[in-house]
């Protein structure tokens, strides 16, 4: 099947793997396996790939892809779990993990996913294609429960009126698609705040995020990678909001930091010992090629650290 995503800082990515041609990889969002083949142009026959993806297009356009070469598995779950596959599998540590986080162009663009505001659909959201919709939480929670998801998932300013407008909204007709949530939302901000871009867009990446719960499987997995890795081996996590980035900022801060004595401490006592050294000090962000090549690349950052 199709699976269109183009990927973002796509060598940059491939580039901070530094792949092993006999190495053990990770691929825990295989997507439509473009950095997944990459990966497999830099292995020889004794290397080996693990392609992961919770979404079933994604894994039944890999599956499709690479099912002629016997160095690939494809696993249909969550990255979070990533230790029990490679567990189950017998692999004890591998030698690089990637994680390009957040939704795929294939989701985005394919309008019955309920992902986009531009597209009339089913309010749905959900990358795995089960569990609790966009349009159950919008017909189900109160409006403090829907203002709190907004607030803290979209860090929208006009949450509270949007909430309550859903509510008001619900009480005529549930609200079930992705036009009809939009024009509520439209009408409940100030005309002002229309002029900074289109007003659905944080609800929506809130109520994305919230459906997938994609804060707490991001630090799940941000662990449960680290914790696969051979010493040397390295993790390259691409994020594409402030709130995905923050969490690998400060994960990968927490794996890098050594003692963590107070400054007046004359010797440490504490022990600590610094886990993971940063590749790149600062994130790796698109070119300005890149950006005039794919616009949704304007917010994606890459960063990467190596396990000691």
């Amino acid at each position: 099947m199709e699976f269109n995503h183009i990927p973002v800082l796509f060598e940059e990515t491939i580039a901070s793997l530094d792949v092993r041609p006999d190495g053990i990889y990770v691929d825990c969002t295989a997507g439509g396996g473009n950095h997944s083949a990459a990966i497999l142009q830099r292995l020889d026959e004794r290397g080996r790939l693990i392609c992961l993806d919770r979404d079933p297009d994604a894994i039944r356009a890999v599956t499709e892809r690479f099912a002629p070469d016997s160095r690939v598995t494809v696993v249909h779950t969550r990255f979070s779990l990533v230790g029990e596959v490679l567990a189950e599998r017998g692999v004890t540590a591998v030698d690089g993990i990637l994680m390009d986080i957040g939704v795929s162009s294939h989701q985005v663009d394919t309008a019955e996913r309920g992902f986009s505001f531009h597209k009339d659909a089913p309010l749905d959201m959900r990358m795995s294609s089960e569990g609790v919709t966009a349009a159950e939480l919008c017909n189900t929670l109160t409006w403090q429960q829907l203002a709190e998801i907004f607030t803290k998932y979209g860090e929208e300013k006009f949450s509270a009126r949007i909430a309550r407008a859903i509510c008001a909204a619900r009480e005529i007709k549930p609200v079930t698609t992705t036009s009809g949530l939009a024009e509520i939302i439209s009408g409940a901000v100030p005309a002002a705040a229309k002029r900074a871009g289109h007003p659905a867009r944080k609800v929506f990446q809130a109520l994305r995020i919230a459906v997938n719960d994609e804060l707490g499987e991001l630090e799940r997995g941000l662990q449960a990678a680290f914790e696969s890795l051979r010493p040397e081996g390295r993790l390259s996590v691409i994020t594409f909001h402030s709130l995905e980035d923050r969490i690998v900022k400060q994960t990968m801060a927490g794996w890098c930091q050594g003692c963590t004595c107070p400054p007046e401490f004359p010797v440490c006592v504490c022990g600590n010992q610094p886990k993971a050294r940063l590749l790149h000090r600062k994130p790796i962000v698109p070119s300005a090629e890149e950006l005039e090549r794919n616009p949704r690349s304007r917010s994606s950052k890459l960063r990467t650290c190596i396990r000691l």
